[in-house]
């Protein structure tokens, strides 16, 4: 075979050792303690870390001339170096690979020399002959590591992995127990063929000689009694483990313990807690469960960021800037955020704010928090709280438990590796309790600026300072989140998107992500604002833009169909007209005003989960005993406002010019329309109210006016919620004017400019004011007729 490797120099620091040979490919530790030593691997170190290991031919000699070491050894990589008592160094070595000493350069104050290293090619195939011997070479190893049963049989699978003939009969020779000469021997081999060809004749002789010691043990064992073969077991457990090294692992990593913690700057209590579980380690057995554990806790411990900290990015225009990148509307959010970001520049020392973002499914609330975690150049972490219903999760498991481990907030902080991250609790609302404990009770104490600085894990038992983190919530509601809880928050609410906003958001962020994502071609799906908006108002019933984002998706998915159908194809256009073609009939439509008045139907305003919608109440009178019928699946609150109403009603007969017996002679029959759809609430009384008085005096009620209020006994009207999404449902529906309650006055600052500008927003008192605007006046009404 045809020599597959080739020479290139070197210059490198030399080092000889005394009865040990390095393979290349292997790893291993061994001691350094003369001076010259020394002195080549601090050179070593500075130069690559690499450094050039032979051995000596006698091991006897302490001051090596040239004349006393071999000149073929193997160029390394330093892996590790630790000082022991006593000025020797302990140091952890990979093979790379053999080489030759062309020349020494230097003998003073350390060894240096040009290396000839041996650079193997990778053949294109092997030949018939090299793959034979490596075969014969992999039998024989197996059969000495089954023979033996002193080297672990993982070595086997390792082998099976190996390709190259070089590696191969290097990685053999290094698992095999034998002699300095002879491993010296195989070292100046340079030729893999060669090579493999002694160590299967080397092999061969090592398995006789094996064989024959099998033989004999097994004729000593029988002649031992029971207590002398548990002592000779004993004996030869301790000599393997003394010289497989394990104890001096162990001391090893109760050294890099002590360094560790020595480092730290953390609490003097919690210093000596930790060095006495050290301590404890130290004075176990490797083998023993207790060790484990205690192990697990020990590492834990040393991968929390003590004292590591993200420096904060406190460029105010720069957060401002990313902030509005990523995130179209969110005022009130920016705003807070920038006034923290604000705070922090005046005052380091500042304590993370608790800030909890309530508002309905899609508006931003998750995705807003990792832009504020990118605008101040902090690390982000998400736990998602929906369902847990476990303490056990926040503050984790004690260590009397099997399998402890600890909770998800100490688990987050050790993988963010930074202890002032932002730190992103989703649903929050949605926790849950039983047997196992109330997770919310164990999130009091996280989110308290005045106790997370001592925040006890249950698993770790020390406290771990949580005070820098900024900790986000979010809720899609906050009836389901205890008091306590919600108090020691900062609540954001986040509303609806108004339809000008989606179609914003759409055209910035949404239609570019899914032409990026189905991999179109920038201005391939064209759509005009009026497409976006149709898109928006007849297949999308939602506050935020969830559906809105999958429904653009699914526009991008039909024109990729067009495009791999006809490749020519340079663009698709969506308009209005051909909506209907891509995505169906209209999937939502929405009531629109009267065109006229009419007596006894009255445009109420309704606040829904997924944005406002405007509700057309009608009542019909009849001849009957006074009584009052209800449909359209009302719940009680909006019953008890109809009996409010109508005792208001009867209270007024004399100013209405009503019969006084109308409420024995009459029935009234209130419905809601879309009576499949539960309804309740208390902002409807001042509509059915003023839909009852158009029935029974005949006057007919404003076709353009909408209004909203809960009614008392004396006519006064209440505030209500919801009014910024119950404005935009009526502004959608053509109304013109609103009545709003009084109390109300101060959520107009909500409402758009631009609704504003449409509507005229009327302030009501009292049932008086509301029939002044409601009801069509006598001139009108002739002007009607």
């Amino acid at each position: 075979m045809s020599k597959n490797f080739k020479f290139k120099e070197h210059t490198l620091t030399l080092i000889p050792l005394r009865g040990l040979a390095v393979f290349p490919y292997m790893v291993l530790h061994f001691d350094v303690g003369r001076e010259k030593s020394i002195n080549a691997l601090e050179e070593a170190m500075v130069e690559e870390q690499l450094i050039f290991l032979t051995s000596q031919k006698e091991a006897e000699i302490d001051i090596p001339t040239t004349e006393d070491f071999y000149h073929v050894g193997t160029i390394c990589k330093i892996k590790q170096m630790l000082k022991l008592p006593g000025d020797t160094i302990r140091v952890l070595v990979e093979g790379v690979s053999r080489a030759k000493i062309k020349e020494i350069i230097d003998e003073e104050p350390y060894f240096r020399a040009i290396l000839e290293e041996a650079e193997y090619e990778q053949d294109d195939e092997r030949d018939k002959e090299t793959e034979a011997l490596m075969r014969s070479v992999m039998d024989a190893f197996e059969e000495y590591v089954n023979t033996g049963n002193k080297i672990t049989p993982e070595v086997l699978l390792t082998l099976s992995d190996i390709e190259e003939p070089s590696r191969f009969a290097d990685t053999v020779a290094s698992n095999m127990s034998l002699k300095p000469k002879q491993k010296q021997e195989l070292l100046e081999i340079f030729d893999p063929k060669e090579r493999l060809e002694t160590i299967y004749a080397i092999l061969l002789e090592e398995i006789e000689i094996l064989e024959i010691e099998k033989t004999i043990s097994l004729r000593v064992k029988k002649q031992v009694n029971r207590l002398q073969k548990e002592y000779y077991l004993r004996e030869q457990l301790k000599a393997i483990q003394k010289e497989l090294g394990e104890d001096e692992e162990t001391l090893d990593e109760i050294e890099e313990y002590k360094e560790k913690l020595q480092k730290l700057k953390i609490n003097k209590d919690v210093k000596e807690k930790i060095g006495k579980e050290i301590k404890r380690l130290s004075s176990m057995s490797s083998s023993s469960a207790e060790s484990a554990v205690i192990r697990n806790y020990v590492d834990t411990f040393f991968s929390l960021p003590w004292n590591k900290e993200s420096k904060d990015k406190l460029d105010i225009i720069e957060a401002q800037k990313i902030l509005d990148e990523d995130h179209f509307g969110l005022e009130k959010v920016k705003e807070r955020i920038l006034e923290y970001l604000s705070i922090r520049k005046l005052a380091k020392s500042m304590k993370g704010p608790i800030l909890c973002f309530v508002g309905p499914p899609g508006v931003g609330k998750t995705s807003i928090a990792k832009s504020v975690a990118r605008a101040m150049n902090r690390k982000f972490v998400r736990v998602s709280l929906g369902g847990v219903r476990d303490e056990a999760e926040i503050r984790g498991h004690r260590r009397t438990y099997v399998g402890a481990i600890p909770g998800r907030i100490i688990n987050a902080m050790k993988e963010v590796k930074t202890k002032n991250p932002v730190f992103l609790f989703d649903e929050i609302d949605k926790m849950a309790s039983d047997f196992r404990g109330d997770p919310a009770s164990a999130m009091l104490e996280v989110l308290d600026p005045e106790q997370n600085k001592e925040f006890t894990d249950h698993y770790m038992e020390i406290p771990f300072d949580l005070s820098k983190v900024l900790f986000i919530t979010t809720a899609n509601s906050l009836s389901t989140i205890p008091g306590p809880l919600r108090d020691r928050m900062e609540i954001i609410e986040l509303s609806g998107y108004t339809e000008v906003e989606k179609l914003e958001i759409a055209k910035r962020h949404l239609v570019p992500k899914q032409i990026k994502e189905h991999n179109l071609e920038e201005g391939f799906v064209k759509m005009s604002d009026g497409t976006i908006l149709d898109v928006i108002t007849h297949y999308t019933r939602e506050s935020g833009v969830r559906t809105l984002e999958r429904t653009l998706g699914r526009l991008c998915r039909k024109a990729a169909k067009k495009y791999v159908e006809d490749p020519k194809l340079k663009q698709v256009r969506i308009t209005s007209s051909n909506l209907e073609k891509y995505l169906g009939k209209h999937r939502f439509t929405y009531q629109k005003a009267n065109e006229h008045p009419q007596v006894g139907i009255v445009t109420g305003l309704a606040w829904t989960p997924v944005g406002g919608d405007t509700l057309s109440i009608e009542v019909a009178l009849m001849k009957g005993t006074g009584k009052l019928v209800l449909t359209g699946q009302l719940g009680d609150v909006m019953k008890e406002s109809a009996q409010t109403g109508l005792s208001f009603i009867r209270s007024k007969v004399e100013e209405l010019g009503l019969d006084e017996e109308f409420h024995k002679n009459t029935d009234i029959h209130i419905h809601i329309p879309e009576g499949a759809i539960p309804k309740d609430g208390p902002s409807a009384g001042i509509t059915m109210a003023t839909a009852v008085i158009s029935a029974l005096t005949g006057i007919a009620v404003r076709s353009d006016v909408a209004m909203t209020g809960e009614i008392t006994l004396r006519g006064r009207v209440l505030p209500i919620g919801g009014l910024k999404e119950k404005t935009l449902a009526a502004h959608r529906a053509g109304i013109k004017k609103i009545l709003v309650p009084k109390e109300n006055e101060k959520d107009l600052d909500e409402i758009p400019q631009n609704i504003k500008k449409d509507l005229e927003l009327v302030i009501v008192e009292n049932m008086d004011e509301v029939m002044e605007h409601a009801l069509v006046k006598k001139e009108e009404d002739k002007n009607e007729g």
